[in-house]
């Protein structure tokens, strides 16, 4: 609900509507259940489709600050498309110039530390793992990176991102 705060002249008298409104009001939104929103999750070659399986996302928004987290358990028909993997923002990125970061966690067996990148400007974020236990480099995740993916499986993302407004 946050909102830029209205400008104020010197002398005038504020009625309570609008002390509720730019004060009690803004205040209170940064105090509020985080909103839930359902993101798509897209593939560079084909689209995975989710079906019995979940995704769901959450968030709050603070101003242009966004602190969100997805969360994706995969089901016994879910299909995982082929390719990169990303997915919807919230909120549309602002144009900061720079690339932000997030956390990012596979549970598939074992649980895999990763990151999601989100772009500048952008509507989407990728996640993106180590291959191996023992190449610490980040890979793009799709259908087998890091690992081939299965029921129960679940990719957790949490990230915070400069909105555009």
């Amino acid at each position: 609900m946050t909102f830029a705060p209205r400008t104020w002249a010197v002398g005038e008298v504020i009625p309570a509507a609008i002390m509720n409104t730019e004060i009690r009001d803004q205040f209170n939104s940064m105090f509020a259940a985080w909103t839930s929103y359902t993101p798509v999750w897209t593939a560079a070659t084909t689209n995975p489709v989710i079906g019995n399986g979940t995704i769901l996302g959450r968030y709050m928004k603070i101003g242009r600050t966004v602190l969100a987290h997805i969360n994706v358990t995969m089901g016994t028909t879910t299909t995982y498309g082929a390719g990169d993997y990303s997915f919807t923002l919230p909120a549309a990125g602002a144009a900061s110039g720079a690339s932000l970061i997030g956390a990012a966690q596979l549970l598939a067996g074992s649980r895999w530390a990763g990151h999601v990148v989100l772009g500048s400007g952008g509507s989407t974020l990728s996640p993106f793992f180590s291959t191996t236990s023992t190449d610490t480099r980040l890979a793009w995740m799709g259908p087998t990176v890091p690992v081939t993916l299965a029921a129960t499986h679940q990719l957790r993302m949490t990230f915070i991102q400069e909105t555009a407004t």
